[in-house]
């Protein structure tokens, strides 16, 4: 069996001067077969996807291409213990 290396989170900044709001991190929806539709951003850490660097980056590519605020924020992948 392969071990997967599911350790990274998706997290968000927000981009505007002067703005001191928390980050928020990506939690990932899963069809009833386990696929990929979506990622919405949640302010717990706790609740957050632990996925692998390709699962993380394809949460970063849906949610550039899909959310019309996305250019707003700063998304980057970070290690669990960040």
């Amino acid at each position: 069996m392969e071990n997967l290396d599911q350790r990274y989170l998706v997290q968000q900044n927000k981009i505007a001067e002067g703005d001191s709001k928390p980050p928020v991190f990506a939690k990932v929806m899963r069809g009833k077969d386990g696929s990929f539709e979506g990622v919405s951003f949640i302010k717990n850490k706790d609740k957050a996807t632990v996925m692998t660097v390709a699962e993380a980056q394809q949460a970063i590519d849906w949610s550039t291409s899909k959310k019309p605020n996305a250019r707003d924020y700063s998304t980057r992948i970070i290690c669990l213990g960040q």
